[in-house]
């Protein structure tokens, strides 16, 4: 965990001199000291620095959220993205935006705030529909994701539908976002999502026990003592909030709840009190390299984090998916 926290820093520090306008080290250090040009304090403040603070957050939130659902459905191959919910909550971000706002350019404050709490609502629907489809006495793991990945589907497809009675920039600005865009960087932005990260790690932290028990089996759950259904719904709901306060500020970012839990897992054990944390600080390390490799690699134009995520992350599912019984 020290050395995925030096690599954070590390790859911070490079990524606030990289981008369309380049910066010496020497610039970023004397604009960080209060220092620099008015120039390079509207750069480094106003833009690079609240885009890189929301990619460490997501990163950290979908890491946490796709550890859950691995956890709770004993499936490695869950993950938000995968399972639909991802797209239920950007459905239901871009229906808010739609009808209560009329547009993507026109988000007031007020509007910032409740996107999260939009995009739970559409999460949560999503994972209550996972749950009742593959309910069949019982769930079975590879019930679950055949069922996630056709509510992924139809969610997608809904999405699509919807797309087109919007107006041509909205339609174009609502597809970037959905394939995984740190829209509209900014530390409103930052302070939308901070609160959801900040209040549900924790608390996931302290729920890490129920997970290490959850993952003997219901069975020696329920003879420990554990309310094996109860404590599931409070996981998946931590689960889907995380996720759903990603996806209202970073769009539809998948496979890195996949590839980060199962990073850490590798590195330091499944015992989740340690393995949650490092999954945290691995999916804030793959976001932030990700984002700045999408911001540099075809600059000045930006490829949306998500794809370079997927690019990324879409062979790793492919591996595990040809490993599992």
């Amino acid at each position: 965990m020290a050395l995925l926290f030096v690599l954070i820093l590390l790859s911070f520090f490079i990524s606030l001199n990289m981008g369309y306008i380049r910066m010496a080290p020497m610039e970023v250090l004397k604009t960080l000291i209060g220092l620099g040009t008015e120039k390079d304090q509207l750069v480094l403040f106003q833009f690079r620095l609240p885009r890189m603070v929301i990619a460490l957050l997501i990163g950290a939130g979908l890491a946490i959220s796709g550890a859950i659902l691995q956890g709770v459905s004993q499936n490695g191959l869950a993950e938000p993205g995968i399972l639909g919910i991802n797209a239920g909550a950007g459905l239901a971000v871009v229906l808010f935006i739609f009808f209560f706002q009329g547009s993507t350019s026109s988000l007031g404050t007020w509007s910032m705030f409740a996107l999260p709490f939009a995009a739970l609502v559409g999460g949560g629907f999503a994972a209550f529909l996972i749950y009742i489809l593959a309910w069949k006495k019982g769930v079975t793991p590879v019930r679950l994701i055949l069922v996630g990945i056709g509510v992924n589907a139809a969610f997608a497809a809904a999405l699509i539908i919807f797309q087109l009675k919007m107006n041509p920039r909205d339609f174009m600005q609502a597809t970037i976002w959905l394939s995984g865009s740190i829209w509209n960087s900014n530390w409103k932005f930052v302070l939308t999502i901070l609160p959801w990260i900040m209040i549900l790690l924790p608390y996931t932290m302290y729920k890490a026990r129920y997970l290490n028990i959850l993952h003997l089996g219901d069975y020696v759950a329920t003879g420990l003592g554990a309310a094996v259904e109860k404590e599931r719904r409070i996981l998946l709901m931590l689960a889907v909030a995380l996720a759903g306060a990603c996806v209202a500020v970073g769009g539809g970012i998948s496979f890195l709840g996949l590839v980060a839990p199962h990073l850490a897992r590798r590195i330091v054990g499944p015992k989740h009190q340690v393995m949650l944390p490092t999954a945290a600080l691995m999916g804030a390390l793959l976001l932030l390299v990700a984002d700045t490799i999408g911001r540099n690699i075809l600059s000045p134009s930006e490829i949306p984090v998500g794809l370079v995520v997927s690019a990324l992350g879409a062979p790793y599912f492919i591996y595990l998916l040809i490993k599992t019984n």
